[in-house]
């Protein structure tokens, strides 16, 4: 049944299946998917129509006799899906049957055309995920021809043959396209498992109504709730619900995806609370170019000079304590990081003693970017960093002397440390070996819209 499930992912790109956030992402796919999917599901089509045709029983002899007929080729030319606003989704498709009927004086083929048409409901499954369903399905076959064209068979037998092969193909093939569907979704219902974004961190998708169906897309809004060590990160649910204007990215694309605002206020909390964004800035204490010494040091803050006469290495301990801030505005994303920054240096007895401490606040650019499945950043810094002392145990501290050095030693290393987080991307959900192509990324006031084609590798 390779095929069933193969035809049945293909189906599936029908659904939308784009990873969204609490209270709402929402998922488009617009007609072009549908002519995607069209193409491309022409051959498992016609592999789910190789259905098993019952012998048939000649009385034209003296003695009754059971003839075996083979299905040889279907041939689907073809398959058209379109939106039926406020329903779902109907398929029309032509398909051209070769039979072979083992007769005992000699085999016959015969040609036979078929229309296939069937309107499916896509709901909510009580687990929240798509459901589809078949509403009406039903197929209208035409003459049946011999496949030589030389019409040597008498025509009452052929009318016989005729009458048998379109009973067994009006009760056959919608009961296989019912399978199909019924595969799609089992397929469907993956949707609920929990996603990868680290270590410890994991991203779980589900419905949060029923599809909108017009007649130009199919509309949903999907919940992403992410989980930090199997609990659950939890905001305050916005009050407005995201609403995704109806003219907006790229106009002809496969998908168009809304990212709210909600989304990357949940990514951030939890890389916050994972304490992924927290790390150790640490320099090499021979290296000519180190700076993070208290040498270096000394020049800047003289009772660090004094009370390290000899050179030891220096750590920032860099640590968010405070959630991070995306600001989504026309074509421009940024990022504000609030790191509270420990400067300490390595004592004789190897223990660590605090300098000082900052309170920092980094200001960043956001790219965003979609690689096959995942939505990934990167950031570069805009303007100066801004620089508080928190404490200090070594005096007086210049602020401007000591950002000339942070802007050295500080800055590299965490958007190095930034921008590796950000590459590893979080899923943006889709069915198995659907990727996404050639996205284009448009940012507007408070949300993200991706505009995508659609490729599925079988």
């Amino acid at each position: 049944m390779a095929w069933a499930h193969r035809l049945g992912l293909l189906l599936a790109l029908l659904l939308p299946m784009v990873s969204a956030s609490t209270p709402g992402t929402v998922v488009r796919l617009n007609k072009a998917a549908l002519s995607y999917v069209s193409e491309i599901g022409k051959v498992p089509l016609q592999r789910a129509l190789q259905v098993t045709v019952p012998h048939f029983l000649d009385w034209s002899g003296e003695v009754l006799q059971p003839t075996r007929i083979q299905i040889l080729n279907v041939h689907v030319p073809r398959l058209h899906l379109k939106f039926i606003a406020g329903f779902g989704v109907r398929l029309l498709a032509a398909a051209n049957f070769t039979f072979k009927v083992f007769r005992a004086a000699e085999p016959l083929e015969l040609t036979l055309p078929v229309e296939l048409l069937a309107d499916t409901r896509v709901t909510q499954s009580s687990i929240r995920t798509p459901v589809v369903s078949i509403s009406t399905c039903s197929s209208f076959s035409g003459h049946a021809n011999e496949f030589d064209g030389s019409n040597s068979t008498s025509h009452a037998l052929l009318v016989l043959l005729q009458k048998h092969i379109k009973a067994v193909l009006s009760n056959k093939l919608c009961l296989s396209i019912s399978n199909l569907v019924q595969g799609v979704n089992v397929h469907l219902g993956t949707l609920i498992g929990l996603n990868p974004v680290g270590p410890e961190s994991q991203i779980r998708y589900s419905m949060v109504s029923v599809p909108t169906v017009t007649s130009d897309y199919i509309s949903l809004e999907v919940n992403a709730v992410l989980f930090l060590l199997g609990k659950p990160i939890v905001l305050p649910m916005d009050a407005t619900p995201f609403v995704l204007p109806r003219h907006v990215g790229t106009e002809g694309s496969m998908a168009t995806v809304g990212l709210s605002q909600h989304l990357f206020d949940s990514v951030l909390l939890l890389l916050q609370k994972s304490g992924a964004l927290n790390l150790d800035i640490t320099g090499q204490l021979r290296s000519d170019d180190n700076l993070l010494n208290t040498s270096a040091m000394g020049w800047l803050i003289p009772e660090v000079a004094r009370q390290f006469p000899e050179p030891m290495p220096v750590v920032l301990k860099v640590r968010l304590g405070t959630t991070p801030v995306a600001m989504l505005h026309t074509n421009n994303a940024t990022l504000r990081l609030q790191p509270f920054v420990e400067v300490l240096a390595a004592a004789s007895n190897s223990a660590f003693q605090s300098l000082f401490s900052l309170d920092v606040v980094v200001n960043l650019s956001l790219q965003l970017s979609v690689s096959k499945v995942k939505l990934q950043g990167t950031t570069s810094v805009l303007g100066d960093v801004q620089l508080t002392v928190a404490s200090s145990n070594v005096g007086f501290i210049d602020t401007d002397r000591v950002r000339a050095l942070m802007g050295t030693v500080f800055e590299e290393p965490l958007l190095d440390h930034l921008n590796a987080l950000l590459a590893m991307g979080i899923a943006l959900p889709g069915v198995v070996n659907l990727q996404y192509v050639a996205p284009e990324i448009f940012v507007y006031e408070g949300y993200v819209v991706i505009s995508s084609e659609l490729f599925y590798q079988s």
